[in-house]
């Protein structure tokens, strides 16, 4: 289970640090593909796999599930730590989340979410928490 913030940087070659207790879970490979929210998510290879079989299950007739499945497919890309436990991410993805310099990982249970700084602290606003978990019971979650 991933859990935490981290904030790091990316360097001038679109690379950045996988903190040590992410690569622990991840491995040395793993899957980095657009993310909901602005951000983008990291899967370690088992959780990805999980997550392709519940896409390809999606009915190829529904236009949602067809976009729903290239979303998330067609930016996917598989990615290496280096020595240094850096990961390149590709300019095609950090367009997308707008990462330039300064990033926040954060551990969110089965995956990992990469964020832009700006784009973490506008959506990091936890001032509804109450109303949140008056609806989170509703799905069947309680504290």
């Amino acid at each position: 289970m991933f859990m935490g913030e981290y904030n790091h940087t990316i360097d001038a070659k679109g690379r950045v640090i996988v903190p040590s207790k992410f690569r622990e879970t991840l491995g040395d490979e793993f899957v980095v593909t657009k993310g909901l929210d602005g951000c983008l998510f990291v899967y370690d290879n088992n959780e990805w796999t999980a997550f392709e079989e519940k896409l390809k299950s999606l009915p190829i007739t529904n236009k949602e599930a067809r976009q729903f499945v290239r979303f998330f497919l067609a930016g996917a890309a598989s990615v290496e730590v280096d020595k240094q436990g850096r990961i390149l991410l590709p300019s095609s993805l950090r367009e997308f989340a707008a990462l330039l310099k300064d990033v926040v990982l954060i551990g969110v249970g089965s995956r990992i979410e990469i964020w832009s700084r700006e784009r973490w602290e506008g959506a990091a606003s936890f001032e509804d928490m109450d109303a949140v978990a008056e609806h989170m019971a509703d799905l069947g979650l309680s504290i």
